[in-house]
């Protein structure tokens, strides 16, 4: 599918490319051809005006065709003068041609019903202006094969330039497709990949319904309290799938949601401090060491209802993966015009394979862990877009075995 697509943008590519080509071509030919026919049209009125005193050689039985003028600029071209009778009487040239050559142009010239034309006698080409006069004709004769050659060559040059402009548009659109195309495909593939992620999340907690359904089903003599421990696990899924369309609904309104947020400078210490205070009873529940260092009083400009829910999502995250008795240790300093939150926790730590891919949706480290603890593997995807939306960014460390270090930076508020 993809690669159709890339065909279609390089077909079009290039078909537009070709016909603006042409169109540049035939437009540059076109002034091209209309000066040089302007050129060839004020040589030849110069020649046909101009009119020196040669010697009447109408008397000699013989015309004598070495009596040349030389006309004021050395071109190639030449003037016949004939009577009534269509007989050359004088000829004004300053080129010793062939009585056969004057013969043939001067019969090809008088065989035109047009006072201007054009020929072509021994591989040159010419045009011609003809006047009559009180006794015959004088015809002016221009050569305009270099002319001609400047219009082919111009045809020839565009057609070899055009061939390989196309070829190196070709493999260079061919590139820039591929480009265009692969952000297209990512989006294409984690949108399938998240269908079938959810799908799969999804269908365990309605087999789990399905199958306490039926157990109620297959009793229906018994009282509700007798049944009430298979009513709670259908319960405890609807609520998990609940917390999982949330989380989705959540996510996809943070990417994708062309509904701004309402923004506004707070004072980030007393926001991660707050969320600490929420999460601390939990985290000594689980007999987890924490200690923290906020730095009072600093301040950015986002919406603090998200920042919290951040904080809250890595603290949750820290203590899901802590073992008993381990440490979760979080700071909140200024670095230059940047704010640092780095939370850090102990236990078995990230391989570097997984750490590229923790901030995918749905992706899961420890699955069956993390099946436990009641998560769906959204946190950190909604972490990560709460905070690009703030014009920051997130980072993981990990020492396997170890701990682990989430690190936020977020912009200062000038």
């Amino acid at each position: 599918m993809f690669k159709q697509l890339r065909n279609k943008f390089l077909i079009l590519n290039l078909i537009i490319i070709s016909i603006v080509m042409l169109l540049s071509f035939i437009t540059i030919y076109l002034i091209t051809y209309k000066n040089v026919q302007k050129s060839i049209d004020l040589e030849l009125s110069r020649i046909s005006e101009y009119n020196p005193r040669p010697k009447d050689i109408s008397k000699d039985p013989k015309p004598n065709f070495n009596n040349f003028s030389i006309p004021p600029e050395r071109t190639v071209s030449f003037t016949l003068i004939t009577n009534n009778e269509g007989t050359i009487t004088n000829i004004i040239s300053i080129f010793d041609m062939d009585e056969d050559f004057y013969e043939s142009a001067k019969n090809t010239s008088l065989s035109k019903s047009s006072d201007k034309g054009s020929f072509k006698l021994d591989d040159s080409h010419w045009v011609f202006i003809k006047a009559q006069t009180h006794d015959g004709y004088r015809i002016s004769f221009l050569d305009t094969t270099s002319r001609q050659a400047i219009l082919n060559n111009l045809v020839y040059t565009f057609s070899f330039v055009a061939l390989i402009t196309l070829v190196a548009i070709f493999f260079v659109s061919r590139f820039f497709a591929n480009k265009a195309i692969q952000p297209i495909k990512e989006a294409f593939d984690k949108q399938t990949q998240f269908i079938g992620d959810a799908s799969h999340e999804l269908k365990t907690p309605l087999a789990v319904i399905s199958t306490n359904v039926d157990v109620l089903l297959s009793n229906g003599e018994d009282s509700i309290n007798t049944q009430s421990k298979w009513l709670h696990y259908i319960k405890s899924e609807v609520e998990r799938m609940s917390k999982l369309t949330n989380d989705l609904l959540y996510l996809t309104q943070v990417n994708y949601s062309d509904v701004k947020m309402i923004y506004s400078d707070f004072v980030i210490s007393d926001a991660v401090e707050s969320s600490i205070l929420t999460m601390e009873a939990i985290i000594f529940e689980n007999d987890i060491n924490l200690d923290y260092k906020i730095e009072p009083n600093l301040t950015i400009h986002g919406n603090k209802e998200q920042i919290k829910q951040v904080v809250m999502i890595l603290l949750d995250n820290a203590l899901k993966y802590t073992d008993q008795k381990g440490k979760i240790n979080l700071t909140l300093k200024r670095d230059y015009s940047s704010i640092i939150l780095s939370i850090t926790n102990t236990g078995k730590g990230i391989s570097e394979e997984n750490q590229g891919r923790i901030f995918d949706r749905f992706y899961r480290v420890d699955k069956s862990r993390s099946r436990n603890s009641g998560g769906y593997g959204l946190g950190l995807s909604i972490a990560k877009a709460i905070l690009e939306q703030h014009g920051g960014k997130i980072s993981v460390k990990s020492v396997l075995n170890e701990s682990t270090t989430f690190e936020i930076e977020l912009p200062m508020n000038k």
